[in-house]
């Protein structure tokens, strides 16, 4: 699934990369893309992308815009597949990359994320310096409260168990784009196996992320740890809370 806010420009050539590929596989699929109540033409672009899909195609439109977490959650609320991938729309790492996450997957875990931080050598384009020190910045702070040994929790390709997926999210309180972090940390809480996997990723300049948005999102493993303390995501096998 593809969480898409103001996507209008770069989704027709991602949902066709994304559809070649897949259909390239030959095996069944499904591709939801979540509007996050862009301003722009993202939903009927998004629309005209998968509908020759018929029903494995689908678009869900909020109305209006919550944060990247509420997307991907809706999206994957939505989804049916023994494997939930999500992918940023951007396609910073490519959809060629699913294949080693899939791997993962086949040895035993339950979730497998993309890493830029255990291969560098394999960043095709990097971000400036003051991004990327303030991304490293940010996951210590996320290893110290929230993810130890969990390199890179942002990279936006993550594979998931359906039935993970399902559990997790439907946990998962976060709108933002600190929701990486609490989706993460309540997997590994409930029991799932997360591996992190070294992908090929390229920085796309033209991100959703401001400077002022990031900074925010540093409360986000504070937040995160102060829930697991107060018992806020239940334990595996218990009812969610509302």
């Amino acid at each position: 699934m593809v969480p898409a806010f103001q996507e209008a420009r770069r989704l027709p050539a991602t949902l066709a990369r994304v559809t070649a590929y897949l259909d390239g596989r030959g095996e069944p699929y499904e591709l939801i893309v979540v509007d996050d109540g862009s301003r722009d033409a993202t939903g009927e672009v998004a629309a005209r992308g998968v509908a020759g899909l018929g029903e494995r195609g689908r678009v869900l439109r909020l109305p209006e815009n919550r944060g990247k977490g509420a997307a991907v959650r809706a999206g994957v609320g939505a989804a049916h597949g023994e494997r939930v991938l999500v992918t940023d729309a951007d396609l910073s790492t490519p959809i060629e990359e699913l294949e080693a996450l899939e791997r993962a997957c086949a040895s035993g875990a339950d979730v497998a994320i993309g890493s830029r931080a255990l291969n560098r050598s394999l960043i095709v384009l990097r971000q400036s310096p003051l991004r990327e020190w303030s991304g490293r910045l940010f996951n210590l702070v996320v290893q110290i409260f929230a993810l130890p040994g969990i390199r890179d929790s942002q990279c936006g390709f993550k594979l998931f168990r359906g039935e993970a997926a399902r559990d997790v999210f439907g946990r998962a309180r976060s709108d933002g784009f600190g929701f990486d972090v609490e989706v993460l940390a309540v997997a590994r809480h409930l029991g799932y196996r997360i591996a992190e996997v070294p992908v090929r990723w390229r920085n796309d300049d033209d991100s959703r992320l401001s400077l002022a948005r990031g900074a925010a999102a540093f409360v986000d493993p504070v937040r995160v740890r102060l829930g697991l303390w107060l018992g806020r995501y239940g334990r595996r096998g218990e009812r969610r809370r509302s």
